[in-house]
């Protein structure tokens, strides 16, 4: 189980473009890694549109946004052409990403358990660390949530 204080697992995926991205690329920038479980559904679509409505806010602060969903390239495109996202995502098909970053498990839905992606967005520093680990997350709100536990 990863921790704040624990240095962030590489990891390296295809974004909406097909483009490899990794964790790498954003040496020396502060990182929000937030994975989510689908393109175009109500909580998902909230959370994402709130952190792309307050980016320009977020880069100022030094930090990069980088969504993660086990969906394909092909509907991240149309999800950022949607909602005019304007950040990476990555489509982990495989799971490899949400399996590294503890963003897969067990779920319940109305007494079912099954295995699906756990909301959770990870803040990691400059130097790759994790400092802040998100559980519960405001979708409509997380931006907020996330600059005043930082006290931003």
């Amino acid at each position: 189980m990863l921790k704040e204080g624990d240095k962030a697992p590489i990891f390296k995926g295809i974004n909406q473009d097909e483009k490899e991205i990794s964790l790498t690329d954003f040496s020396g920038k502060k990182v929000i890694l937030y994975f989510y479980p689908k393109d175009n559904t109500p909580g998902c679509t909230a959370e994402s549109c709130n952190l792309s409505d307050n980016y320009e806010d977020l880069t100022s602060k030094g930090f990069e946004v980088v969504g993660v969903s086990p969906d394909s390239a092909g509907s991240h495109q149309r999800f950022i052409a949607k909602h005019n996202l304007r950040f990476n995502l990555i489509a982990d098909t495989e799971k490899e990403i949400l399996q590294q970053y503890d963003a897969w498990g067990l779920k319940k839905m109305y007494g079912k358990e099954y295995m699906g992606v756990l909301r959770k967005t990870f803040i990691i520093d400059e130097n790759g660390v994790i400092i802040k680990i998100f559980e519960k997350v405001k979708t409509k709100d997380h931006t907020n949530q996330i600059l005043e536990e930082l006290s931003l």
